[in-house]
């Protein structure tokens, strides 16, 4: 399985009947995610793709049976009351695509998935994928774009960027290195499943050998991943690029997550802890395929 979701897992689509909803849908059903149906209030009865919608999540799961993993495509504002009606009804994977959700909203969501011992991902994410496995979210953008560009293998992928994400994972894979998982956290301030929440799963995963991570100025998820290097947590080779060149504390960064303020979350720092801590950091990110594979045969680990 993969680190978040076992294969054959059954999923629903939150704002199926969306134009990205339904989109997404077609993609992760091409892709061969085993999605089971679609929520949309108001829209209970019709279907999308062959697949039935239902007013309420509740009503989803007394007639498909228990649901294993959400997909959301709300707008941010009503983000927070979907996401507590799906952990509320037994959903214990939540895939929090849109941005511009309240952080309060947020922090909400994280108390709530504590309590159900429920994860999400995002929000602000492309989603999560395992390479000719299955698709939540939005990763690949079609299904056949997803199976060109991407490979199995036993690298993880971890990227606070989108388009990184998938980048990284497409020249991992011309230069012969395919994927356990490919997970891209979201780009806000606060989420769910931070870098190191998914370099500990990496660690635990025995499909996984070493992990690639993309991170970013802003915040200090690359300084914790340094810590459980450092503390011997995380043993697998963690190789990583930090993106931010030439930012000047006060400016953003991409998107609302990458933004140094009062001297934190500097490129340098993050470098610095990693690099101590024993971690490979690239500085050219072309080269992180190259490095990728140098610090997998000096680990003797197979490609």
């Amino acid at each position: 399985m993969s680190i978040l979701l076992a294969d054959g897992a059954r999923v629903i689509v939150q704002g199926i009947t969306g134009r990205e909803g339904v989109a997404r849908t077609r993609l992760m059903l091409g892709y061969g995610t085993n999605v089971v149906g679609g929520v949309t209030p108001g829209r209970g009865s019709e279907q999308v793709e062959g697949l039935p919608v239902y007013d309420t999540v509740q009503r989803a799961a007394s007639e498909l049976g228990p649901i294993d993993a959400s997909v959301l495509f709300i707008p941010g504002p009503g983000v927070k009351d979907a996401a507590l009606e799906a952990l509320a009804n037994g959903v214990r994977l939540l895939v929090i695509v849109p941005d511009r959700v309240p952080v309060q909203d947020v922090l909400e969501i994280k108390a709530a998935a504590r309590d159900y011992d429920a994860d999400f991902l995002g929000p602000n994410t492309l989603g999560v994928l395992a390479p000719d496995r299955w698709v939540l979210g939005m990763m690949g953008g079609r299904a056949e774009s997803a199976r060109q560009f991407f490979k199995r293998g036993v690298v993880g992928v971890t990227s606070r960027s989108g388009g990184i994400t998938s980048s990284i994972a497409y020249y991992l894979a011309k230069a012969g290195v395919g994927a356990s998982t490919i997970v891209h956290v979201g780009g806000d301030p606060v989420v769910g499943l931070p870098h190191p929440e998914i370099v500990r799963r990496f660690q635990a995963d025995p499909e996984t050998a070493a992990v690639v991570m993309f991170g970013e100025i802003g915040g200090t998820q690359e300084e914790q991943v340094a810590e459980l290097i450092a503390g011997g947590v995380v043993t697998k080779p963690v190789i990583a690029y930090i993106g931010g060149k030439g930012t000047q504390e006060g400016t953003r960064f991409s998107h609302a997550g990458a933004i140094i303020e009062g001297g934190r979350g500097t490129r340098e720092g993050k470098i610095d802890a990693l690099i101590q801590a024993g971690a490979t950091v690239v500085e050219d990110f072309d080269l992180l395929p190259e490095v990728t594979l140098q610090v997998m045969r000096a680990r003797g680990i197979a490609v």
